[in-house]
């Protein structure tokens, strides 16, 4: 049994490190599953080879045993065919010279898995999934959550994409930087999902993962790069921005949730602000996408000096038309809150109410919390206590649940 800081150092580099590793060894193995088993074998030699010290470069050393046991394995295989990679055309030539110029031109190893997992043969949920899970090393659980489905659900759809890869033998390469406006958006999906996923990390006794949501900011900033016309990608990049300002004053000195109402404004961070600012003007005066009017949603926030100064009403309208260009059970959701914030309480919980028979948000604790919120406010705390129980049962991050113990406490 591995001593308890030992398994501590291992679980913080699956976190912090996983993307690395892989995305290196795959570049040995050209074959996903085969790098996984590399790296998976790799954090388990750590266990036991780090009970004598934890080296001062966990990533380095993972990624180093990874790459050797991948060699390892490519040197047992019984012929060259054998070894062909699945990542790699059969058909060589414009291929490889097409890698060779798309590794020049796209210098992060995470990138450059991430748009090769995205291919457009596969399905956009499949292909979002299976980098989220492999590239990203976030749990089927984590996946599940993301995509608003069950865990089998997600297990069974990851199964079937891998499954297709194998049996079609799709030619998965690195693609050219031409190529990358054609899987743009699994690519920004990805992205913006992993953000998320950090921003409240669900099964975690932290509030926020600053690995993944760190993580999220450098491919959307290589992205803003390599694709700098694109006004999705500097939609996405000023939506991450805003919402990352904000963060530390998230939370107060103890760890414990605090309300928008409740930060401290002062310690948003005003560079990110100004920087977001600036990309949203820039996004919605070209093609305004998802993204763009997610932040300009963001922006409305940060430019309030005061909790009391959000324009509301401004905030309706632009879920509105996001609703319409990206229907959603939780836009709709955002923007029956927004309502209810702008028009009064009965009008918040009679949108709410109208989401109630949604399959995809029938486990969303937020949904439960904020019809607990409303009634609260409307002088029901029957009702209201049963809306906070029930988000209590669907909230699995610590600090959330901590801080709707709070909200039961207050009915008293």
């Amino acid at each position: 049994m591995p001593s308890a800081a030992v398994a501590a150092a291992v679980a913080d580099a699956h976190r912090r490190e996983w993307a690395f590793v892989l995305a290196a060894t795959v570049r040995v193995t050209r074959d996903l599953d085969a790098a996984e088993e590399c790296v998976q074998d790799a954090y388990a030699q750590a266990l036991t080879r780090w009970e004598s010290a934890v080296p001062a470069k966990p990533a380095a050393w993972l990624t180093t045993v990874a790459r050797n046991r991948a060699l390892d394995l490519l040197r047992r295989q019984a012929t060259a065919k054998r070894s062909l990679p699945l990542l790699v055309s059969d058909d060589f030539g414009d291929d490889v010279a097409d890698t060779v110029v798309a590794e020049r031109e796209i210098p992060d190893d995470r990138l450059r898995l991430v748009s090769t997992c995205c291919h457009p043969a596969l399905s956009l949920e499949a292909q979002v999934a299976l980098t989220l899970r492999l590239v990203c090393g976030l749990t089927t659980t984590e996946v599940a959550r993301a995509f608003l489905v069950s865990e089998s659900t997600m297990a069974a759809r990851i199964t079937r994409a891998k499954k297709k890869i194998a049996a079609a033998r799709i030619p998965y390469r690195v693609p050219a930087p031409a190529e990358l406006p054609e899987r743009i958006d699994a690519i920004l999906t990805v992205v913006h999902l992993l953000y998320t996923t950090g921003h409240t990390a669900p099964h975690h006794a932290e509030l926020s993962r600053r690995d993944l949501t760190t993580r999220a900011m450098d491919l959307a900033r290589m992205l803003r790069t390599l694709l700098p016309e694109n006004s999705d990608v500097a939609g996405l990049l000023a939506l991450i921005l805003l919402t990352e300002a904000r963060r530390p004053a998230r939370t107060d000195t103890d760890g414990n949730l605090l309300r928008l109402s409740e930060q401290n404004r002062n310690l948003w961070d005003r560079g990110d602000i100004d920087e977001g600012i600036a990309l949203v003007r820039e996004s919605l005066r070209r093609r305004p996408g998802r993204y763009a009017l997610e932040a300009a949603i963001a922006a409305v926030h940060a430019e309030a000096l005061t909790y009391d100064d959000t324009d509301w009403h401004e905030i309706v309208g632009l879920y509105g038309v996001l609703a319409q260009l990206w229907p959603s059970p939780v836009v709709a959701l955002n923007r029956a809150v927004a309502l209810g914030l702008a028009a009064g309480a009965e009008s918040g919980l009679a949108a709410l109410d109208e989401l109630s028979t949604e399959p995809q948000l029938a486990g969303y604790g937020y949904l439960a919390a904020a019809r607990g919120h409303f009634l609260a406010e409307l002088g029901r705390p029957t009702e209201a206590q049963t809306a906070y129980e029930e988000a209590m049962l669907l909230t699995d991050n610590e600090v959330e649940r901590r801080f709707l113990a709070g909200r039961l406490a207050e009915l008293g």
